[in-house]
């Protein structure tokens, strides 16, 4: 395991697990809304989990490694989510991702379904030809559980349109048909959309600035800081960036750069090309500092652009920002949102704040059954669209029940699921 491995693993003191750590956020709001225990229960079961062990021949010598796919819930429509590479993509994580999708999917009010996959290994360990053999191996394992009415995948963590590409044409190859539309964020000329691959930083953008401009802010007078410079991290920092906000911090696995007069992510991304990460930038008053000092930095925003339990009941106290802006899946456990509730910081939850991606792909599946694309202008209009009647929708309710955004957003979304499994006489069959 390599050390990012390492040092991610060691992080979750949370005395609940990630599935429960979401299955906490979900029941509240079934109790809020007036579900009975008995179909809380029926809601809280998974619809079906798939799990096997994938066997590739790799330069490294055989390798068995474990793999997922959990169906949580598809009342609103076929179930949808993505599949991630990480050593830590046990059974537990993928139930919790799964789950969280199908509240996603219902806060935004696309008609899908929750899923989510997973393969137990660190890709950086891995040459490229070895990450195709896996990718194809996981289609070859889940593809009869898959398909553009039943479950549609997606890129996660560590994958990659190419990945996505190869995965639907292991899928293609087996079931002897043509489907683009059984796996999105993939490649434009195998059917992917425009505008896919800055969604998910984008509809994060169209949420804030709609916060900001409630509160009544002023964008030039508000400094982020942001964890993560992957694709989403590294995105919405230029976004911002552009938008007027001062960027004075970006970090990813191997540290953090810190200036307190303000970042050039451009200038960041470049340094980071050449040098290997964002550190590779210090200098001219940026300084470089431990990968977790992000966190307690002196900001207005911060955004959690990486991976889930980075705020927690151990370090939430030195939190020092008063927005919180969810941009990775589950990046704060239950025990420091009460804090920070108790604290009034504003976070807004990544049930809404990253919906912007499986909004994109949804739209990507759109087109690909009709089989009619839409230009990236048609795309970010019906995104913006989107993420400010969902966030409106949010605020709303937060200001009516005096609720956080996280209580608010978990409310709305297990209604829609309520009312749809209720109308399927789902509860019921039970």
């Amino acid at each position: 395991m390599t050390a990012a491995a390492q040092s991610a693993a060691a992080v979750r003191p949370s005395t609940m697990s990630p599935f429960e750590q979401v299955k906490k956020h979900i029941t509240d709001a079934l109790d809020a809304i007036g579900v009975t225990d008995a179909e809380a229960e029926i809601v809280m079961t998974p619809n079906a989990i798939r799990d096997a062990t994938l066997e590739v021949e790799t330069k490294k010598g055989p390798r068995k490694l474990p793999a997922y796919r959990v169906q949580f819930n598809n009342a609103r429509g076929p179930y949808k989510g993505g599949i991630r590479f990480h050593p830590n993509a046990d059974l537990e994580e993928v139930k919790a991702l799964a789950a969280t999708m199908a509240v996603k999917c219902a806060v935004i009010d696309v008609p899908l379904g929750g899923a989510k996959g997973g393969v137990a290994f660190d890709p950086k360990e891995y040459d490229r030809d070895d990450i195709e053999k896996i990718s194809r191996a996981y289609i070859r394992a889940m593809h009869p559980y898959l398909g553009i009415d039943i479950d549609i995948a997606a890129p996660d963590v560590y994958t990659t349109p190419e990945i996505m590409g190869w995965m639907l044409d292991e899928y293609e190859t087996i079931t002897g048909k043509n489907e683009p539309g059984m796996i999105t964020g993939k490649p434009l000329v195998l059917g992917g959309s425009v505008g896919r691959d800055t969604a998910t930083a984008q509809g994060a953008v169209h949420v804030l600035q709609a916060y900001v401009r409630e509160q009544d802010l002023d964008p030039n007078n508000l400094r982020v800081a942001i964890q993560g410079f992957g694709n989403a991290g590294s995105v919405i920092a230029k976004l911002l960036h552009e938008a007027g906000y001062t960027i004075i911090a970006l970090s990813d696995s191997k540290g953090t750069l810190h200036d307190t007069n303000g970042l050039d992510p451009d200038r960041v991304e470049e340094a980071k090309k050449a040098g290997g990460s964002v550190t590779a930038a210090a200098g001219g008053g940026a300084e470089a500092l431990d990968g977790t000092a992000i966190l307690a930095l002196d900001c207005d925003i911060l955004i959690p652009a990486a991976l889930d339990n980075q705020i927690r009941e151990d370090n939430v106290g030195s939190i020092r920002a008063k927005i919180i802006l969810e941009l990775a899946n589950n990046p704060t456990t239950p025990e420091a949102d009460a804090i920070l509730a108790e604290r009034d910081v504003t976070v807004i939850p990544d049930v809404l704040a990253n919906a912007g991606g499986v909004t994109v792909s949804y739209f990507e599946w759109v087109q690909n059954r009709q089989q009619y694309y839409w230009t990236k202008e048609e795309v970010d209009e019906r995104l913006k669209q989107k993420m400010l009647a969902a966030y409106a929708t949010l605020s709303a309710r937060v200001h009516a029940e005096s609720v956080s955004y996280r209580d608010a957003a978990y409310r709305i979304g297990m209604e829609r699921i309520h009312r749809a499994m209720a109308q399927r006489g789902r509860y019921e069959t039970h």
